[in-house]
């Protein structure tokens, strides 16, 4: 594990329906003290607000924690906005913005929206074609540059980007696949998988190839942080039902032992159910006590 401290946050579902109870988890999640809240992205889905306004909206009722997509669709929105919808936020919060962001998925939607429809590659193409887009806009100094991208799927002929950051935000991609993870290596500052979608040992592999490719690349393996979002219950006993079940004591030893192998930066908590019960446990209950568990490691 790297030498950073581990940070702990929530995921929300953006539900327009569920605003209220959305607001009072991220209120519940900053008055626990944890981190970071996470937020999926699927414009297509007519139940759910936007991501990027939602974040500008718990953002503006919260003074400490970071936000992020989780992860941006890319398709959808494109790199260049994604970098100034990025920049704003981070300037309008102090610096409190970080970018999840994905190759994407679910097409047909995608299309429906009036998107591309991508093949597998295109799409890795794309992503890889877009990141050095993003961190151009965002990286802009003092000394305004131009950015551009020769395309195919980007062609930005050039434009001066800004505001200039706050801080300078992350780029974490949420990848699985061999190519994926060798372009997270490369260039990015973190690596977001789901449990849904790859579970533990899938991660220690998957973390070892990303390693391999920052070394390949001059860069050092522990500058890139893993967030790993976890879906679950918090129990007073066993149950049958969700990805992690468990006591509290269950709990904290599995995300300590995660910690120091194979060295889990972020814990992104997504409750199955009683959301705002379970935000509130797992930040009094589980989140100090894994933060003490990993200093004695």
């Amino acid at each position: 594990m790297t030498s950073r401290q581990a940070w702990f946050g929530i995921s929300v579902t953006p539900l327009a329906a569920a605003h209220r109870e959305i607001v009072a988890q991220a209120l519940a999640a900053e008055r626990g003290g944890l981190n970071l809240v996470g937020i999926q992205d699927h414009p297509y889905q007519r139940r759910f607000l936007d991501t990027f306004a939602l974040i500008a909206d718990l953002l503006a009722r919260t003074s400490r924690l970071r936000f992020f997509p989780d992860v941006a669709s890319l398709p959808m929105r494109g790199p260049t906005l994604i970098a100034k919808a990025a920049a704003s936020l981070d300037v309008m919060s102090g610096g409190r913005f970080e970018l999840g962001l994905g190759a994407g998925g679910f097409w047909d939607a995608v299309a429906g929206m009036g998107g591309p429809g991508r093949t597998g590659r295109e799409a890795a193409d794309a992503l890889e074609e877009a990141i050095p887009i993003i961190r151009g806009a965002l990286d802009v100094g003092p000394e305004r540059g131009v950015v551009r991208g020769p395309g195919p799927h980007y062609p930005v002929p050039g434009y001066p980007p800004g505001p200039p950051t706050a801080h300078r935000v992350e780029i974490w991609l949420g990848v699985y696949k061999p190519r994926g993870l060798r372009l997270c290596g490369r260039v990015a500052d973190g690596w977001v998988p789901s449990i849904g979608y790859i579970g533990i040992e899938g991660v220690r592999k998957a973390s070892k190839q990303i390693d391999e490719a920052a070394l390949a690349a001059g860069r050092d393996p522990s500058d890139i942080r893993r967030i790993y979002n976890i879906g679950g219950l918090i129990t007073d006993g066993p149950s049958g039902e969700g990805t992690i079940v468990g006591s509290v004591g269950q709990w904290v030893e599995t995300l300590a032992e995660w910690a120091v192998d194979p060295g889990i930066d972020a814990f992104i908590f997504w409750p199955t159910g009683d959301e705002l019960r379970q935000v509130e446990r797992f930040a009094a209950e589980v989140a100090p006590a894994v933060r003490e568990a990993i200093a004695t490691r």
